[in-house]
């Protein structure tokens, strides 16, 4: 599987296209400044709102979410890759996030 770490995905800068498959409070307590939030659970139903133009970089919150959503989106003929150790990482490695509930 394809993989990126934070501070890669953190070099593509703003670009880069986000999808978070975390739940809805989990996405609010903290994320990546212009991700987009698409639950796990609800990924098979809202495939038509994601870009299959764009590398898709899948996080959650320590990779194992995005892992399954990155196995299906790839089956699904999206190019996406999986952030490993998602939005832990990326906290982790002093870059920065949003709280709150996204517009």
């Amino acid at each position: 599987m394809s993989t990126i770490t934070a501070a890669d995905l953190a070099a593509l800068g703003t670009d880069a296209m986000i999808v978070d498959v975390r739940e809805p409070d989990e996405f609010a307590e903290a994320r990546v400044e212009g991700a987009t939030n698409v639950p796990l659970g609800s990924l098979p139903a809202r495939l038509g709102e994601l870009p299959r133009d764009r590398t898709l970089h899948v996080m959650c919150l320590s990779g194992g979410r995005s892992a399954r959503a990155t196995a299906f989106l790839r089956a699904e003929g999206f190019d996406a890759i999986d952030v490993e150790g998602g939005i832990s990482r990326w906290y982790q490695a002093g870059f920065p996030v949003e709280s709150g509930v996204a517009a």
